[in-house]
């Protein structure tokens, strides 16, 4: 059985793959065969989501980055 990776643990394995990717080529040919790595983009994405969940998770917040303004003598 698979072991369940953390968010954490999901993040380094994103920038690992990016970093790949940067290092490395998108795709890359051995001999006949033709290899394409991850779509950056999508792994962009997938880093900004595991980016918020880390966030959301340490800081205790239901909603971040949200202001209650209350006007009175209306």
């Amino acid at each position: 059985m698979a072991k369940k990776m953390t968010s954490e643990e999901m993040l380094e394995q994103v920038n690992t793959a990016i970093y790949t990717i940067c290092v490395g080529g998108q795709s890359y040919k051995i001999g006949s065969r033709q290899l394409t790595r991850a779509n950056l983009s999508e792994l962009y994405s997938i880093k900004s989501d595991l980016e918020a969940a880390i966030a959301q998770s340490t800081s205790g917040c239901l909603i971040d980055n949200t202001y209650v303004a209350i006007f009175d003598g209306r």
